[in-house]
C-alpha cells in the first residue's frame, strides 16, 4: 500500500478544524437567539385572517393595564423584521402586537396594488381591535409604530382615528395625504443615510403642523432604510414616546441580528468540511480543465449586452406579471440574462482548451473512485439541503420571514429556475475563474440598478440591491471554495440558485 500524500493530513486537519469552528459558532448563535427571548412571553394569533405576534414582558402584572403598541412593517418586510422593536417596547412595560400585512410574512393573502391602502387599513383595524380587547391593555393608550409602507399606513390610520394616543413613523415616504395637525401626537424618525425623499417627507409633515414632540423629525445618523430599524437611537426614541412605561430595560436591537450573522458565519465555514467529505479533491497539476476566455473585454461586452437586453425584456415578459411584487421583474431579468449569456459564451475566444487530468494510480485514489457513484447521488442532495438551511434559517430566525406560504410554494421553483439559468451562464463564462465570475455579477447588478433608476424596473429594486449584492457575493465565495473540489458547474449554479432565489421568493410581497 502506497504512503499517503504528504499534503493529505494537513487538509484533513484543516477540514476538521473548520468543522469544529462551524459547530461552535452555530452553538453560540443558537444561544444568542434563544436568549433574545429571555424575559418575554410570545404568542402567535390570527385575527380576521391576519397573522399577528404578541410580545409581553415576564412576569405579567395582575390587574395592571399597560400601553398597547401595534408594530407595522414596510413593503417586503414582515413581523419578524420588526421583532426587535416589539422586544424593546415590551421590556419597557407595553404589550406589543406585530402584524403581517397581506402578501407579507406568514400572511398568504395577496396585496392588490389597487386596493392596498384599504387592505392595510383593515389589517391595522383588526390589530387595534384585538389589542384593545386584551385585559391587560389600556384602551386609551394605544400607540402605532410603522416603517416605510407601514409608516404611511399607521399615520393615515391615526389621522382618521383620534383615539390613537401616539404614533411613530419610521422612514415615512410621503406625507401628502395627512391633514394638517393630524395625527396630533406624531414622532417622525428617518435615517441619515436614506434617500433624500424620506427626509423631505418628514420635513414636509413637520411644516404642515404635525406635532412631533415640539421638535423637528429625529434624524438617526449613519443608517439607511433598513438599518434604521436596528439603530439603538431609533429604539430609544420609540420607548421614550410610549404613553407610559413600567420598566427601564435598555433596548437590545442588535441581538437577533448578531445571532443571525453568527449562524450565517457557521454555515459559511461549514461548507468547507462538508465539501471535503462529499466531493473529491480537484487535481492540482497546474493544468486547467476549463477553457479560459481570452480577454476580459469580450466577457464584459457579453455581460453588458445580455444584462441590458434582459432589463428591457423583463418589463415585457409574462414573468413581470407573476404574483410576486418586484420579484416578477427580477425573475424575468435573470432568466433572459442567463439565457443570453449561455448562448453568447460559445462565441467567446478561448486561450486554453480542456485537458484531461492524469488518472489516479494509487490505492487511495481507487477507493475514492469506488465511492464516486454514491457521491454523485448524495453530494448534490446534501449540499442543496445545506444551502437551503444556510440561507433560510439565519434570515428567518434573525431578520425576516423566509418560509414559503400560500402561492410562494409554486412561485419558489419558478424563481429558482430563473436564478439557475443565470448562474449557469455565469459559471460558463467564468470558466472556473472567480474574478471573471465577479465581473459578470457586478455588471448584472449595475444594469439592474440602472434600470430601476431610469424607471424601467420597479423603483423598490434600488432598496434591495445591497441584499442582492450580498447574496450573489456569498454564492461567489461558496463557488470559489467548491471549485477546489470536483464540483461540476451545474452543482455550483444549483447552490447559487438556492442562496439567491430563496430570499427573493419568500420575502418579496405576494401581489
Amino acid at each position: 500500500m502506497s504512503a499517503p500524500s504528504p499534503h493529505h493530513p494537513p487538509s484533513t486537519r484543516a477540514a476538521v478544524l473548520l468543522a469544529v469552528v462551524a459547530a461552535v459558532a452555530a452553538a453560540f448563535a443558537t444561544l444568542v437567539l434563544v436568549r433574545a427571548d429571555a424575559g418575554l412571553t410570545v404568542r402567535q394569533v390570527t385575527v380576521d385572517g391576519v397573522p399577528m405576534t404578541e410580545v409581553r414582558a415576564d412576569p405579567p402584572t395582575p390587574d395592571v393595564r399597560r400601553p398597547g403598541v401595534v408594530v407595522a412593517h414596510g413593503f417586503a418586510g414582515s413581523a419578524r423584521l420588526m421583532r426587535p422593536i416589539a422586544d424593546s417596547v415590551a421590556r419597557r412595560g407595553a404589550v406589543a402586537l406585530l402584524v403581517d400585512f397581506a402578501g407579507h410574512g406568514a400572511n398568504p393573502a395577496r396585496l392588490d396594488s389597487d386596493t392596498s391602502t384599504a387592505t392595510l387599513a383593515a389589517d391595522l383595524d383588526a390589530a387595534v381591535g384585538y389589542l384593545r380587547s386584551q385585559p391587560d391593555v389600556e384602551p386609551a393608550q394605544i400607540m402605532l409604530v410603522g416603517h416605510s409602507m407601514g409608516a404611511g399606513a399607521v399615520t393615515r390610520y391615526a389621522a382618521g382615528h383620534p383615539e390613537i394616543a401616539r404614533t411613530v413613523a419610521i422612514s415615512l415616504s410621503d406625507s401628502g395625504e395627512l391633514p394638517p395637525g393630524r395625527p396630533a401626537e406624531l414622532l417622525l424618525i428617518v435615517g441619515g443615510a436614506e434617500f433624500p425623499s424620506f427626509r423631505r417627507a418628514a420635513d414636509d409633515a413637520v411644516q404642515r403642523g404635525a406635532a412631533v414632540g415640539r421638535r423637528p423629525a429625529v434624524v438617526v445618523p449613519g443608517v439607511e432604510h433598513i438599518s434604521v430599524l436596528f439603530a439603538p437611537r431609533t429604539h430609544e426614541e420609540i420607548v421614550n414616546w410610549l404613553p407610559s412605561v413600567d420598566g427601564n430595560a435598555a433596548p437590545r436591537p442588535l441581538v437577533r441580528l448578531a445571532g443571525a450573522a453568527l449562524l450565517l458565519f457557521a454555515f459559511g465555514v461549514g461548507v468547507v468540511p462538508l465539501a471535503a467529505l462529499l466531493l473529491a479533491r480537484r487535481p492540482t497539476d497546474g493544468r486547467s480543465a476549463d477553457p479560459v476566455p481570452a480577454t476580459g473585454l469580450a466577457l464584459l461586452g457579453l455581460a453588458v449586452v445580455a444584462a441590458g437586453l434582459g432589463a428591457v425584456a423583463a418589463a415585457m415578459l409574462p414573468t413581470a406579471r407573476i404574483p410576486l411584487a418586484v420579484g416578477g421583474y427580477v425573475t424575468g431579468f435573470l432568466l433572459v440574462t442567463g439565457v443570453l449569456v449561455l448562448a453568447g459564451h460559445r462565441w467567446l475566444p478561448a486561450a486554453a482548451r480542456p485537458t484531461e487530468p492524469t488518472p489516479p494510480s494509487d490505492e487511495n485514489a481507487a477507493g475514492r473512485d469506488r465511492r464516486a457513484p454514491a457521491r454523485t447521488l448524495v453530494a448534490p442532495l446534501a449540499l442543496t439541503g445545506y444551502a437551503v438551511l444556510s440561507v433560510a434559517l439565519p434570515i428567518h430566525l434573525g431578520l425576516t420571514a423566509a418560509l414559503p406560504v400560500g402561492a410562494r410554494w409554486w412561485l419558489l421553483p419558478l424563481v429558482l429556475a430563473a436564478c439557475l439559468l443565470f448562474l449557469l451562464g455565469v459559471e460558463a463564462v467564468a470558466a472556473g475563474r472567480t474574478g471573471r465570475h465577479l465581473l459578470v455579477v457586478a455588471v448584472t447588478v449595475g444594469v439592474l440598478t440602472t434600470s430601476a433608476l431610469v424607471g424601467l424596473a420597479p423603483g423598490f429594486v434600488v432598496l434591495v440591491v445591497p441584499l442582492f449584492v450580498f447574496l450573489l457575493g456569498w454564492h461567489a465565495v461558496w463557488a470559489a471554495v467548491l471549485r477546489r473540489y470536483a464540483a461540476p458547474r451545474w452543482l455550483l449554479a444549483t447552490l447559487g440558485a438556492v442562496l439567491v432565489g430563496w430570499p427573493i421568493a419568500t420575502t418579496l410581497p405576494l401581489s
